[in-house]
């Protein structure tokens, strides 16, 4: 059996993910249409083969898959509002920043106008765009995800959660949000070490070596905290809950922030007065998830 032909793919936005995405495209080949609010931000494209459409209209009418990388959920919907009507048809794939419920909201409007809807959220930076580094998280419509894979995992490596249009961005969100906590959690490292005369520079090398260490040890995190298998962990609360408190203290006498590990503190303490010291830290999973307690072995 032949290779399907590659289909047209349009790309809206011209920013810092859709030049690279647009480029992926014509690197691999694909017709590739796109345009920008600023013209000229399509020129190096053209250059490179891809057709500049002159309205939103025009771009969307030109292909059956079209890939949105726009700044918001707003800025979307500015940009498609007069291109509504050629959606029909279509596979409108939204990569804005977005919360779930503006994920759900466009993805009802865009089936009002006859589109399947795909929500993406890029964990991915601009040089990471066609590399194995980069990956997109999808969800919404099953048939469209599974039509255009090969093309979405053009742009990265491609995970689908499901029909919700909102799952995405759920998934999005909470990866950022262990994100946020390592990177503030370095960043307040930082500052306790340049008091000591260590800057940023010299502590970030050990700290990624450590973090690369924590990061392979989040499959057994996971497997405690899936099981509510918390007996037999290597690391229990009321020891990291000394180091916690030696580490607010420590802050505190340096003149560093401690609102960073205050809640954290918090939690541990909370789970050693439950009578809980000696289960895994992995346990605090218990205090945070929706129905704390609920299957707690």
């Amino acid at each position: 059996m032949s290779e399907r032909p590659k289909p047209r793919v349009t790309v809206i936005g011209l920013g810092r993910m859709g030049i690279p995405i647009a480029s992926a495209f014509l690197d691999a080949g694909y017709p590739t249409t796109v345009w920008n609010r600023t013209a000229a931000k399509a020129d190096a494209l053209i250059a490179q083969g891809a057709s500049r459409a002159a309205t939103a209209t025009e771009a969307v009418a030109a292909s059956q898959l079209v890939i949105v990388p726009l700044l918001d959920h707003h800025t979307v919907r500015e940009a498609l509002a007069s291109a509504a009507p050629a959606l029909r048809g279509r596979t409108l794939v939204n990569l804005a920043n977005s919360t779930p419920d503006h994920a759900r909201e466009l993805a009802a409007w865009a089936e009002e106008h006859g589109a399947d809807y795909l929500d993406g959220a890029m964990m991915a930076l601009p040089e990471t765009v066609a590399t194995p580094e980069g990956f997109f998280l999808y969800s919404g419509s099953q048939p469209a995800f599974t039509a255009y894979r090969r093309e979405l995992e053009v742009m990265a490596p491609a995970h689908y959660f499901g029909t919700d249009p909102g799952a995405a961005e759920v998934h999005d969100l909470a990866l950022l949000g262990a994100g946020y906590a390592a990177l503030t959690g370095f960043l307040h490292a930082a500052a306790l070490l340049d008091s000591m005369g260590t800057t940023p520079e010299v502590f970030a090398p050990l700290a990624a070596r450590w973090l690369h260490g924590m990061a392979e040890f989040l499959p057994e995190l996971a497997r405690e905290a899936g099981s509510a298998t918390y007996r037999d962990g290597v690391s229990t609360v009321d020891l990291n809950r000394a180091a916690v408190d030696s580490l607010i203290q420590l802050s505190r006498a340096s003149g560093i922030a401690t609102d960073v590990h205050e809640p954290l503190k918090a939690l541990l303490d909370s789970r050693s007065s439950d009578g809980h010291g000696q289960d895994s830290f992995s346990s605090v999973f218990e205090l945070l998830r929706s129905s704390p307690g609920s299957h707690e072995g």
